[in-house]
């Protein structure tokens, strides 16, 4: 992992292009390439499945990889409304069971970093961007449209 200032981060970061609109899929991406930019170790989400529906949805914490999501003014830009739980979930299009399997403190073994994070976002977005593809290859065979 390469360790940047904030100025380099910030400077790489604003220098993409904005697209006008982003598909989870390139919303998941940036949070990814956020995450690996992040230096140091993130805090993660603790024992969010022994949590009340309502209060998962309103968890936050400080330093976590929620906090370096909404810290992006252009994820913000495409909608993303704080750095609660439940906002990220709806955002980025995690149930309960992604968030906890790519958040939560019981599948991290030792200290989180944004590497790791961004490792398991990124597959994640890739199950789900196969199983997408495969559900309209069934739908397109048999002559129906999704």
């Amino acid at each position: 992992m390469k360790h940047q200032t904030r100025q380099e981060m910030e400077a790489a970061v604003t220098t993409c292009p904005i697209p006008s609109h982003m598909s989870q899929h390139e919303r998941v991406e940036r949070w990814a390439a956020l995450l690996e930019m992040h230096g140091g170790f993130l805090n993660p989400l603790m024992q969010i499945e022994y949590l009340s529906p309502q209060e998962r949805r309103a968890y936050r914490g400080t330093n976590t990889p929620l906090t370096v999501a909404f810290s992006d003014p252009v994820l913000r830009e495409q909608g993303l409304k704080s750095d609660g739980l439940g906002d990220a979930m709806d955002f980025f299009g995690m149930s309960d069971s992604d968030a906890h399997r790519l958040l939560c403190d019981c599948r991290y073994f030792g200290r989180m970093t944004g590497g790791a994070v961004a490792d398991r976002l990124r597959r994640y977005a890739a199950r789900k961007r196969s199983r997408a593809n495969f559900k309209q290859a069934i739908w397109r065979f048999f002559g129906a449209t999704a």
